[in-house]
């Protein structure tokens, strides 16, 4: 490279600006490997059960009443052979639109356990949730919602649970009402809605009801709320949750064993009509409220944030180099810095690989000491930079020190970065506060980009031989 600091210095700049390329092909590779598998958890959580999501319990009480049609008859005058039209009306009975009733109380216990299934190189973390619900139904005042002439088939009643995913439900699952065992079946009707139902008989008699349900699922759990007062309990032992939905916990803690955490929602809270002629499922999705079983801080996540900071740390690196050699009779050749960092580059898709097969922490462990001695191995032999090779191999064992904890820690990875940012800045320009930029005098007493040398360099320059 040419002899100019300044020169040096504009070209590294370059090569930096140039090292963007195989980054963001690294990056797009990082990007497959991470769809790939947000796919396989998709479809592995979706067979074990997926997002459960339940709605309910709401009784159903179906309604006949006389419905009118008017039908036009015609009629021929025997004498006259004349054809005349006549409306005649028809009344019968037949169903009209159910009642749906919510909850009058609606108590609510869930308690998961964790557990991870592989496909192939892939993990998904899955739950299974044990349910106990208690819930009773306020029947009074029906009368205020029937038509003229509409009559309640009490006998034909029937209490519907809508879940996420049938296919979740494991073990044994009881509705009970007052002692007495109702008979679940899978829940039909328009869309084939996911769900279980049982007919009641004449609900009128019954003063409470229990539901035990055991349940699988995947990536959240949810419930709606649909009692005039609601209350969740819920305990895991997942150790990251996240809270989720149109309402937060009540009370909650968080600890690395799992959580517990209490929901207390009044009907005040949530626009749902307690007796409706329709049912209010779809007009309910905006009030569920759960918990998502998160995974903070993935093998993805810190991959594309390494990527993000990748170009900076490659940066650090270049710069580090053109620091340690300043006065060597041999400065680096361009080739070399692009050769430094594509080792760089590689230590991504090392990592990447690596974490796959045997986890993050050990992956960067061995990708950066990979990544590390060859860079050192080359200052020492290529760049024969002799004992400031010791220099090099600190500075990048720093390097990569502080990007580990960067890609740790989400919350402080700003302030890490920008820190190791600014103090590498400092360092550099103290470290070239007497730099000469300009170099020396070319032919004709002229310096590079026509800069004024210092009066210390002038000086330097008049002394005679």
């Amino acid at each position: 490279m040419l002899r100019s600091a300044g020169m040096r210095f504009f070209i590294v700049g370059l090569l930096v600006i140039l090292m963007s390329v195989p980054m963001f092909l690294i990056g797009e590779l990082i990007g497959e490997r991470a769809d790939y598998s947000r796919q396989t958890e998709r479809e592995l959580g979706a067979e074990w059960g997926g997002s459960q999501t339940i709605f309910g319990p709401q009784l159903v009480i179906p309604v006949e009443g006389p419905h009118t049609v008017v039908e036009e008859q015609q009629r021929v005058d025997p004498v006259t052979r004349r054809v005349t039209v006549e409306a005649v009306q028809q009344t019968e009975i037949i169903r009209k639109a159910p009642i749906f009733i919510l909850p009058d109380t609606f108590d609510f216990d869930a308690v998961t356990e964790s557990s991870v299934r592989s496909r192939g190189i892939f993990e998904v973390p899955v739950y299974f949730a044990q349910i106990d619900a208690r819930f009773d139904f306020d029947l009074d005042d029906l009368d205020d919602h029937l038509g003229e002439g509409e009559t309640i088939l009490w006998e034909e009643a029937r209490i519907e649970i809508g879940l996420g995913s049938n296919r979740g439900l494991r073990g044994e699952t009881a509705l009970m009402a007052e002692g007495r065992d109702l008979s679940l079946e899978p829940r039909g009707g328009s869309g084939n809605r996911a769900g279980i139902q049982a007919d009641t008989g004449d609900p009128r008699d019954i003063d409470s009801y229990a539901l035990s349900l055991g349940l699988n699922g995947a990536h959240s759990f949810e419930i709606t709320p649909v009692g005039r007062r609601t209350s969740l309990e819920m305990t895991s032992d997942w150790p990251d949750p996240s809270f989720s939905g149109a309402f937060l916990p009540t009370e909650r803690e968080v600890t690395t064993d799992g959580f517990t955490a209490s929901w207390i929602v009044p009907h005040l809270a949530r626009n749902l009509p307690q007796i409706s002629r329709a049912t209010a499922e779809d007009q309910a999705q905006s009030t569920t409220f759960g918990v998502r079983f998160y995974e903070p801080n993935d093998l993805y996540q810190k991959a594309f944030r390494a990527a993000r900071y990748g170009l900076l740390f490659i940066a650090f690196t270049f710069l580090a180099v053109l620091l340690i050699e300043k006065g060597s009779q041999r400065p680096a050749h361009p080739v070399q810095y692009i050769l430094i960092g594509l080792a760089q580059s590689l230590f991504l898709v090392l990592m990447v690989a690596y974490a796959e097969q045997i986890g993050f922490g050990a992956a960067y462990l061995l990708a950066s000491a990979l990544t590390i001695g060859l860079i050192t191995l080359f200052g020492a032999t290529a760049l024969r930079l002799g004992r400031r090779t010791i220099w090099l191999g600190g500075a990048l064992v720093t390097l990569y020190g502080v990007l580990f904890l960067i890609l740790r820690s989400t919350d402080y990875a700003l302030i890490s970065g920008a820190t190791l940012a600014f103090a590498a800045l400092a360092g550099t320009m103290l470290a070239t506060r007497n730099e000469d930029w300009y170099g020396p005098k070319t032919e004709g007493g002229k310096r590079l980009f026509g800069g004024r040398p210092s009066r210390a360099k002038d000086a330097e320059d008049a002394a005679p031989a």
